[in-house]
């Protein structure tokens, strides 16, 4: 076994491997860009070292800055993670070359299964069933809108080198083809360097069912069972669980052995996981699944898999790459119980999922036990990047069938607290509480089929939310006269007291906040009793105090509750159960004169950079229609026209990289529009 490894990667997929190193006895040696100087698994592991600037390209995918530090500290092998280099058949040589082992399969494996086409040209010589499409050379687009018109619609472009729903689209009808072409292309050239794309027939009600394979340098593979992966957004997942919801036997051998057969053609070796499409029209059946790829790597979800099964999979691949056979049989391998696992991002569910980016003013997980994991690469006070994957953390829950396992899984969810970035964590739970998802009946189209309720327009904020943010104000009010009133030298001085004495009795204090581009103004009536509220439901009688560790135990009209609550100048952010609700304290003393942009401005969501300006200035559009497309955080998102109008202004060009906030284009009202 290796004495030191070195994990050639970031966030929670380092922090996992060092965790699992740690406990064999093995020293890890992690590695940083600049953006990455006080990360967790920086701070985490035995040494660490700088290996570029933030951006990927500069670090973390210089595979010759990540083989000279293995060397200089004696790194036996490297651990790719996921992402970055893991699948990249160069870096798998380079490390060969300078005899490091390479935690992965061989170079081969890699090779044969990182493009698309030609992987599914060997499952199909392997006897592995594959869907109907065009997988060719030929990358005329004509050719690929005939080869689109022979499938027949709907189709699903991808990219040939891709993965994570990039460079990937669906097209509904020839009228859309060329578009949806162009759009792929250029998201696979920006994220993989390759712009090749294959077409697939689209199964109209899909699941994605995943099977875990492992193979050693003996000849030996099993499989380690299924994860379903169907609730998705984008081609990305969600929700993963396993086993497979309402999967006969009869098909999880099936596929099992479908998965081992693919593992077996390409001489792999290693952790790999074989994804299959299903299609579900008429149930699971054993005849309707077909290959989709093979990731040559471990997956973000195998927690369900090493929930379910007891296996640390970090362990066998640390095993197998030292040359050791797989630590168990097919025959020894059992399913047991039921796992469920989310990946809670920064990212805002409301503006179609934008990623988020800020300091995590607050970050609180429930304690982890046998019911309950939380896998991540970052805590409280810790930086959201532009840079790098928005994912905060995976929480995940395990208990003896599936019910209770999303049971434990919202508990943890509601004991989950985000503040500093928007986070996608009330989603998360409002697709676990969904009964069409407690029912089992989910396929890849589910989010967009439910999407109203999943991500619901936003409501004005309720009479509880108003209630805490108004004590938290009047407690922050207590706590600074009570520390002048310390300063002063006489801290018993009635006049240095926010509890609602006054010389004439009672007295009334007006409290405002911004709540998006609504204002609520909240009367507080201070008496001996406590507090009073005139809140917009009616009056309502609030005390509380504040805990140390800064949460609140409040009284809301006999309603007692704990909460967080983080104020960062004027901005308050109030959690409870899991849902997070960003308030402003509104003072018309020192209010600013802001505009943020008006009805007619496009403004950068994020920091990125424009690839495409589909208009003109003096263009006539109309509301919804594109005006540019940014990229950011290797995905392209599509700007549209706020309203109709012409396009008076144009601040960007392609290719130009623009900050959060920038001024893109501005749309003036016009009746030729």
């Amino acid at each position: 076994m290796f004495d030191t490894i070195l994990i050639a990667n970031r966030g929670e997929i380092a922090c996992r491997v060092i965790k699992t190193a740690r406990a064999m006895g093995i020293r890890t040696v992690a590695v940083y860009s600049e953006a990455d100087a006080n990360a967790r698994h920086v701070r985490l592991a035995d040494e660490a070292h700088l290996i570029g600037p933030a951006p990927a390209r500069e670090s973390y995918l210089r595979g010759d800055r990540l083989i000279a530090v293995a060397k200089r500290t004696g790194a036996k092998a490297i651990h790719p993670g996921y992402g970055f280099l893991s699948e990249n058949a160069g870096f798998a040589e380079a490390c060969a070359a300078n005899d490091i082992v390479f935690i992965g399969p061989p170079v081969e494996a890699i090779r044969s299964m990182g493009l698309k086409d030609a992987a599914k040209a060997i499952m199909e010589q392997a006897g592995v069933p594959v869907v109907p499409g065009y997988h060719g050379e030929n990358q005329d687009d004509d050719y690929l809108a005939e080869a689109a018109d022979r499938i027949g619609y709907p189709v699903l472009i991808k990219a040939v080198a891709g993965g994570g729903g990039k460079g990937m689209r669906r097209v509904d009808s020839a009228a859309d083809f060329a578009d949806a072409l162009a759009a792929a292309r250029r998201e696979a050239a920006g994220a993989f360097g390759d712009d090749r794309v294959l077409i697939e027939k689209f199964i109209t009600k899909p699941r994605h069912i995943e099977i875990q394979v492992f193979a050693d340098s003996q000849g030996n593979a099993v499989h380690l069972f299924e994860r379903d992966c169907s609730l998705q957004r984008r081609h990305q997942k969600v929700v993963e669980e396993a086993p497979a919801p309402d999967m006969p036997d009869a098909v999880r051998a099936a596929m099992g052995q479908a998965a081992v057969t693919a593992a077996k053609a390409i001489g792999y070796e290693g952790a790999g996981t074989v994804e299959f499409i299903a299609d579900v029209a008429d149930g699971l059946r054993a005849d309707g699944f077909y290959f989709m790829e093979m990731n040559t790597r471990l997956q973000v979800e195998h927690p369900v898999t090493e929930m379910i099964t007891g296996q640390d999979l970090v362990e066998w691949q640390l095993r197998v790459a030292a040359g050791e056979p797989l630590p168990r049989a097919q025959d020894e391998l059992a399913v047991r119980g039921h796992a469920v696992e989310v990946r809670l991002y920064a990212e805002d569910p409301g503006r179609g999922f934008l990623p988020a980016t800020g300091r995590l003013l607050r970050l609180a997980f429930p304690e982890e036990d046998d019911n309950v994991r939380i896998d991540t690469g970052v805590e409280e006070g810790d930086e959201v990047s532009v840079h790098y994957d928005p994912m905060i953390a995976k929480v995940i829950a395990w208990d003896e069938d599936r019910g209770a396992a999303l049971r434990r899984l919202s508990g943890a969810l509601a004991a989950t607290a985000v503040a500093g970035v928007t986070s996608n964590l009330s989603f998360l739970a409002r697709c676990l509480a969904h009964p069409a998802f407690r029912a089992g009946d989910v396929d890849t189209g589910f989010i967009d089929r439910h999407l109203d309720t999943l991500v619901p327009a936003p409501a004005p904020a309720s009479d509880r939310v108003l209630a805490l943010a108004v004590l938290d104000h009047l407690l922050r009010l207590d706590e600074r006269y009570r520390e002048m009133a310390v300063r002063s030298g006489d801290p018993y001085s009635p006049w240095a007291c926010a509890d609602g004495w006054r010389l004439n009795g009672e007295t009334d204090l007006l409290v405002r906040f911004e709540d998006g581009d609504k204002l609520h103004e909240v009367r507080v009536s201070l008496t001996r009793e406590g507090y009073r509220l005139a809140l917009p439901g009616g009056e309502m009688a609030v005390a509380g105090e504040r805990l140390p560790g800064g949460d609140i135990a409040a009284d809301l009209g006999g309603d007692r509750i704990r909460a967080s609550v983080v104020r960062t100048g004027d901005e308050v952010y109030l959690m409870h159960r899991g849902e997070t609700r960003k308030l402003r304290y509104y003072d018309p003393g020192v209010a600013a004169d802001e505009v943020a942009g008006g009805a007619g401005t496009i403004t950068a969501p994020m920091p990125g950079k424009v690839t495409k300006v589909v208009v003109k200035a003096g263009d006539a559009v109309r509301a919804g229609q594109p005006i540019l497309v940014l990229e950011a955080m290797k995905m392209e998102h599509t700007l549209t026209a706020p309203g109709d109008g012409l396009v008076e202004s144009l601040a960007c060009s392609e290719g130009e990289q623009v900050e959060e906030g920038a001024t893109l284009a501005v749309i003036k009202e016009s009746d030729e529009a």
